[in-house]
């Protein structure tokens, strides 16, 4: 099997937030994908949402072997174990959440599903803490 590389923006503004992304990048490392980078974490206000929370974020760049929807399902079940319930694709509305992890770009692919669209256009041009983190990166 090929091996891909994607990058990935992770946030949370619940309990400790940097410890979650901590827990996450960890569980990313143990489902047998090579972390190639990491930026440093970043706090940012709320985007397209109010609260009171501040997020903790952090951008990262991995190889793996799954396809863009295995790997999908496999960031979905992570985000499900740490305790997320709700999913802004299925309610349409964003949220404070214990953990989000993002794909951003997998491979310079250029994919559109009703559950993924890559690259994340939001990340790479509209919101300015995803650019500041990927600047980093890329």
């Amino acid at each position: 099997m090929s091996q891909h590389k994607v990058v990935l923006l992770l946030g949370s503004n619940l309990g400790n937030p940097k410890k979650n992304l901590e827990t996450a990048i960890i569980k990313i490392k143990e489902g047998n994908n090579e972390i190639l980078q990491l930026s440093e974490f970043m706090t940012s206000e709320p985007v397209e949402f109010a609260s009171s929370n501040i997020f903790c974020n952090i951008a990262m760049i991995i190889s793996t072997q799954r396809s863009p929807l295995q790997f999908l399902d496999f960031i979905k079940d992570i985000e499900a174990q740490m305790g997320r319930v709700n999913d802004s694709k299925i309610t349409g509305e964003y949220t404070d959440r214990i953990i989000d992890i993002d794909i951003v770009t997998f491979n310079g692919l250029k994919f559109v599903s009703e559950r993924l669209e890559i690259p994340h256009k939001k990340h790479l041009s509209e919101r300015a803490f995803s650019r500041i983190l990927l600047k980093d990166l890329i």
